[in-house]
């Protein structure tokens, strides 16, 4: 459950883009690696997990919750967040609602297995892989900020991962300005 690892990398180098204070939610969250690193730096933390023991142990960090995700319904529906973070983690349903709740002026930060990974350990099966630009297509309607899609040693292990962002809602225009007319 990653309990005593560091936060990711990928997630360390990409979290500048989350708004000072955002709220960050953490999908299959495990033992709250990155709850932990975006609650060290003032953020609202939401994290959801199916193991209970998981929840237990990040509860006093933000909001947690125990949801089976892949079986029983979005717990979040209807919300977003500045910063939707997601590691080691692929249910291909769920992937559209994960991006749906990234908030304008949003991030996504995301990092999984690749095809590949059953070359080197596990995951090996197919369903746990992304294929060649999958999270890519995924996330047309952000605007990728940075992507990968390769090899990484220290553990060896293929991944695809990307911070990619949701445009900002428009600012209300300005009423037109009338020239003024003096007498």
């Amino acid at each position: 459950m990653h309990g005593n690892l560091a936060p990711s990398e990928w997630i360390r180098r990409w979290s500048h883009l989350v708004r000072p204070g955002g709220s960050v939610l953490d999908v299959a969250c495990g033992m709250g690696r990155h709850l932990r690193w975006f609650h060290e730096r003032n953020h609202a933390v939401t994290g959801v997990d199916k193991a209970q023991a998981a929840i237990d142990f990040i509860s006093n960090l933000g909001e947690a919750i125990c949801a089976d995700i892949e079986n029983g319904p979005w717990p979040l529906a209807g919300r977003s967040f500045d910063a939707v973070v997601v590691t080691n983690y692929l249910w291909r349903p769920l992937l559209a609602t994960i991006v749906a709740s990234v908030a304008p002026g949003g991030v996504l930060l995301y990092e999984t297995f690749a095809v590949g990974n059953e070359t080197v350990g596990r995951p090996a099966r197919a369903d746990f892989l992304l294929q060649p630009g999958e999270l890519l297509g995924a996330c047309a309607a952000l605007r990728t900020v940075a992507y990968e899609d390769g090899f990484l040693s220290a553990p060896e292990r293929f991944v695809q991962r990307i911070a990619a962002v949701r445009a900002p809602l428009e600012a209300p225009s300005a009423p037109p300005r009338l020239p003024l007319r003096l007498p």
